[in-house]
């Protein structure tokens, strides 16, 4: 019996730390294109929780099928089991197990944060000697952020402000394969910067000027959501971003240079505007959108 758990516990190991591989390699799929460098070491931190996760599933779900096939309790036996109390060594098993797991977990992610290097300029003396930023695939003159771009949020629109060029537009424009630097606001509520091609999301705090720092790296239009509840019509709250070719975005900024300031088109302010189909038989106060941005349109 003894040579038979051996061999049953060898194969379950086994197909457990297979298993986990497959499931962790195909967590990178479950995650949108990736489109920044920063989404790299973000899709490895996925990769390794799922790893982990189906390590403690399998592992739990094992025991209690084990269990539940060679302890299972006869039909016509009623007894009650063993009372089975101050176990110390198991107490400390499941206690020192989990936090292990936790402080690895933990200890990962931080590194993680760490070669991100989105908020500020994160000194980067405090990485391993053998690691870099997630951005050392560029060279030494794309480090340096372009210039700042201004992003502005607020009940429900979003805009975004160069300042050398003078542009305002309602469409988020990025070069790509350059660290870009973004100046977060809020002019009422919290609201959440979230682009999930780019694995980021920073919440945007009212009277706080928020820096975010990162450098996308695939061509391609993404959609820039509101991650943050911020009252009625906060699902309409989105944005094109679109990261372009150095030509083509100092293209963009020419054209729009060009064009006259206008409201923006905001379908909050539509959809509040416009009266409902079905009369509201509530008291509850709607708070009205604010005034669409002044923009230079898009073509």
């Amino acid at each position: 019996m003894r040579n038979f758990n051996l061999a049953l516990l060898t194969i379950f190991v086994a197909a457990t730390l297979f298993a986990s591989h497959v499931l962790g390699q195909q967590a990178y799929n479950w995650l949108p294109i990736a489109a920044a460098a920063e989404a790299e070491p973000v899709g490895h931190l996925f990769s390794f929780l799922v790893k982990l996760g189906t390590i403690v599933f399998l592992g739990v779900l094992g025991m209690l099928i084990y269990s539940i096939v060679f302890y299972r309790a006869t039909s016509n036996d009623s007894s009650d089991a063993p009372a089975i109390r101050g176990n110390l060594k198991l107490e400390i098993t499941w206690t020192v197990i989990p936090i292990l797991l936790v402080i690895w977990i933990a200890s990962y992610s931080y590194n993680i944060y760490q070669r991100m290097s989105i908020l500020g300029a994160l000194p980067l003396v405090h990485l391993h000697p053998l690691e870099a930023p997630a951005y050392a695939e560029t060279s030494s003159s794309d480090i340096q952020p372009v210039e700042k771009i201004e992003v502005i949020a607020k009940q429900w629109s979003w805009s975004f402000r160069y300042p050398k060029q003078n542009v305002t537009s309602t469409e988020l424009h990025l070069p790509v394969n350059q660290r870009v630097h973004l100046m977060l606001q809020s002019e009422d509520v919290v609201h959440g910067f979230y682009v999930p091609n780019f694995r980021i999301k920073q919440d945007i705090i009212p009277n706080q000027a928020i820096e975010l720092k990162f450098t996308p790296n695939r061509v391609g239009q993404y959609q820039l959501h509101d991650s943050q509840f911020s009252g009625t019509y906060f699902a309409l709250m989105e944005a094109n971003v679109y990261v372009d070719s150095a030509e083509r975005y100092s293209q963009w900024l020419a054209q729009a240079a060009t064009r006259p300031l206008v409201p923006a088109v905001n379908p909050a302010m539509s959809e509040h505007t416009q009266p409902p189909e079905i009369p509201l038989r509530s008291n509850w106060h709607t708070v009205p959108p604010a005034q669409p941005p002044i923009v230079n349109p898009a073509q």
